[in-house]
Formats: structure tokens, sequence, C-alpha cells
């Protein structure tokens, strides 16, 4: 239940930072510790393959509890339950350090999953609901940076601690920033009245279900050696169970899945279609990159992240334009020019070649990192500018669940696309004109989804933006 307008608190950056910074600590622990499992596989006596069993429980984890957070929100209040995310959280990376072998890993990160799913939609609906329309771009603006930076950040500082120190540091340097979090929220974020809403178990199982087998499908489509037919099969069951879900949801009359939000436009647009197109192309990159700096051009670790660095830093320098940009020329505008040029930088990305002249590949680097975070942060904000109070609760759901299907669908599109250029090729290894054509490919899809912007209505979020 939204807090009573009287009581809400005048416009701070403080609870947008707050919640971006358990955002930062969330989705760095996503990515950092892909570099490190085959230090991990070493400490437990096992294999590396083995490891990648890890990664899957968190996705899956995530995904099977996203849908229950604005359930959840609504019951126990959104501060309480996001300090018991953190909470959570905190204590599962110190389990995570702690784990003597393989099983209790895969057990904590887990549990690693299941505080996650709650930390992105609740912390979204607390920004949500303490800020003004009017504020809207700077505070999604400032807690969408985050999703940008730590799938960027995350594999080479998760190889740099692994190398240099231990990988046990991965998931400790989460306490701290655990703790100061919780009592950040616990004294800064307003307190909510609770309102019992009866738990929708069949609307859960369906949609666990669906998004359990949609993204594990995925990632097994997105690995090289996988199984196709297997992971066809979790896509077949994804798909029936997001049908019956989404039939359930339509009856129930308090649903699991509030697909309300769906019904604005500018949210489907910007979340389920050209939004999700974008985010697909918008995760393949940081993928790639890096993979095509060391195979396609010979660099070592270390150089390839002082490239993605440039990249991000590409990221950051956007964040003070964002809002200016979007009051001058509106969402619609942004969305287009913004994507076309978003496209041409991937473009540019798949481009170069080893021997052109840093004063070149520099740039190109920075300014794909300009219109990524751009067209990131215009998207998620875009998806709230026309919901009522009454949907933002479900609009958050959804949103957290179309940026996770988003990335997991950005490394599945970019893994299938190096693939089948390697095939097309008759190569027996992955090389630097595969990596090129994927980046094409990604901007292909990136201009897809800057056309697909124009059915967005002229004056659409203009009560955030402020551009009728």
């Amino acid at each position: 239940m939204p807090i009573p307008s009287a009581a809400a608190p005048a416009f701070s950056r403080r609870i947008p930072l707050i919640v971006a910074t358990a955002f930062f600590m969330e989705t760095l622990d996503s990515t950092i510790v892909t570099t490190a499992l085959p230090a991990i596989a070493t400490s437990f006596h096992t294999h590396t393959l083995d490891l990648s069993l890890s990664i899957s429980a968190y996705l899956v984890a995530l995904a099977v509890f996203v849908p229950t957070a604005g359930w959840a929100s609504d019951r126990f209040g959104t501060r309480k339950l996001f300090a018991g995310a953190i909470a959570l959280f905190t204590l599962s990376s110190l389990l995570c350090a702690l784990s003597p072998n393989l099983w209790s890993f895969i057990a904590a990160r887990t549990m690693q999953g299941m505080a996650a799913a709650f930390m992105s939609p609740v912390g979204r609906l607390v920004v949500l609901r303490s800020t003004p329309k009017a504020r809207l771009i700077e505070a999604l603006g400032l807690i969408t940076w985050p999703g940008l930076i730590g799938p960027v950040l995350g594999p080479p500082l998760g190889g740099l601690i692994a190398t240099y120190a231990s990988w046990h540091w991965i998931f400790l340097i989460n306490l701290p920033l655990g703790l100061v979090g919780i009592w950040l929220v616990l004294r800064y974020v307003p307190n909510e009245t609770a309102q019992r809403t009866p738990f929708d178990l069949v609307g859960f199982v369906y949609t666990a279900v669906a998004l359990a087998g949609l993204v594990h499908g995925l990632a097994l489509l997105g690995e090289v050696q996988g199984s196709a037919q297997v992971a066809l099969l979790w896509l077949g069951c994804a798909g029936v169970a997001g049908v019956l879900a989404i039939r359930h949801a339509l009856r129930h009359p308090t649903p699991m899945l509030d697909l309300r939000a769906v019904g604005v436009p500018s949210f489907s647009i910007s979340t389920l279609s050209a939004g999700m197109l974008a985010r697909i192309a918008i995760n393949a990159t940081p993928f790639l990159l890096p993979l095509m700096f060391q195979i396609g051009f010979g660099l070592n670790a270390f150089q390839a992240g002082l490239m993605i660095l440039v990249y991000m830093g590409g990221n950051l320098v956007m964040k003070s334009a964002t809002t200016p940009v979007l009051r001058r020329f509106g969402f619609r505008r942004v969305l287009t020019v913004n994507g076309a040029l978003c496209a041409a930088a991937m473009a540019a990305c798949g481009l170069l070649a080893p021997g052109q002249p840093m004063a070149l590949v520099y740039p190109v680097l920075f300014i794909a990192g300009m219109t990524r975070s751009m067209h990131f942060t215009t998207v998620s904000t875009l998806a709230f500018a026309d919901i009522h109070a009454e949907q933002r609760a479900g609009a958050s759901t959804l949103s957290a669940m179309s940026a996770q299907v988003g990335a997991t669908l950005g490394v599945a599109f970019a893994a299938l696309a190096l693939a089948l250029f390697q095939q097309l090729r008759g190569a027996a290894a992955l090389g630097l004109a595969d990596f090129q054509h994927a980046q094409l490919a990604g901007a292909a899809l990136m201009a897809v989804a800057a056309a697909w912007s124009l059915r967005l209505a002229p004056n659409a979020g203009h009560e955030v933006s402020g551009k009728a």
C-alpha cells in the first residue's frame, strides 16, 4: 500500500542511492563468480564444469521467486522486505565463503538467488513509492547504473580477486556492504502499512515453472556444448506453463502475476517488446567484447579488461546527461534516435580489428558505452512513467522478470550467434570474424528495437519527462 501523500518525504537522492548500492551488490555477484570458477573448483577438488551448477542455481532461484515480490511487498511492507532481502543475501554470501564442498556452495548460491529475487523489484518499488513523478527520471537513473556496470565489472574483478587474493573474498566483501545497507534501509526508508492479500499458490507454481524453464532452457541453449534437445524441452515446458500462468492471472481476483500494467502502452513497449529486444542486444555486448579482445585480438585478460574500462567509462559519463536529454527531447525521440545511434555504435564495434589505432578504437568503445547507458536508463524509466499507484507493485515485478529474461536472452543470443557464424565458416575454433558478425547481429536487433519504439505515442511519459 503506498504511503499517504501527506507523509511522503520530499525527494532526496538518499533512498535511490541506498537502493542502487544494494542493486550493485546483487548484479556484481551474478557475474563476478564466473572467472573465479576454476579457483573455486580447485578448492573443492572438482571440475570447473561442475561449478556451472552454482550459476544455474542462482539464476533459477532468482527467476522462481521474482513473481512473489509484489505480493510479499504488500504483505510485509517494502522496508521490512527490502531489509530482510539484503540480510538474507549477506548471510548467503557468508555461507558461500564458508562452504566446505560443492553442494554446500550450490545451496548457498541458491539462497543468494532467492534473496536477489526480492532485492530488485522491492528496491525499485521503494524508489517508486518515495519519489514524485517529476523526479522519477533522476531517481530511476540512479538505480539503473548497477545493471549497466555490474555485468561489465564483475568478470575482471572476479579474476583479479581469484588471482591475487582468494576466491572467498568475492563473497566476503558483501558482508560490510550488506550490514551497512540493512542499517540504512531501516533508518531512512519510510515505513508502510502491510495488507493481508491471499497467496496465489497456483499462480506461483505456473509462473515459477515458466520462468525457471525459460531461464534454464536459454542457459542450456547458450552453451556451446549443451544439448539442444534438452534445452528445447525446457523451453517447451516453459511455454506451456507461461500460457497457463497468464490464463490463471486473467481469471484470479488477486493473482500472483498482476498483469494490469501490460495494458499501459508505454510499459508494454518499453518492457515487453521494443525494450526486450534492446535489453537482449545491450546484454549481449558485455559478453562479446571481452572475448573478442582476447580471442580475436590476442590480448591477455588484463589488456582486455582495460579496453572494457573505456566502454564502462562511456556508461558512467552518460548518466549525468540522461535527465536533461530526456527532458529536452522526450522518451519517444530518445528511444528512436539514440536507439539508432546505439545500433550504429554496436556495428562499429563489429568493425574493430587488430592493428587499428587506439585513437579510433577507444572513441568507438566510449560512444558504444554512452548510447548503451542512455537507452538502458530510458527504457527502465519509461516503464513506470504512466503507471498508476495501484499498479506499481505488479509493474515492478514484471519489470524485474523482464530484466532477468533479457539478461539471459542476451548471453544466449551472443553464444548462439558465435556458434552459428563459426559453423558457417566451417572453422574448428572461434575467430575474430565470428565476434564481428555477432556484434553486427546485435546491432541489427538494436535497430529493430529503435524502429519499434516509433509505436510510442509522441507524448508518452510526458508527466515524467516534462516534454509534452
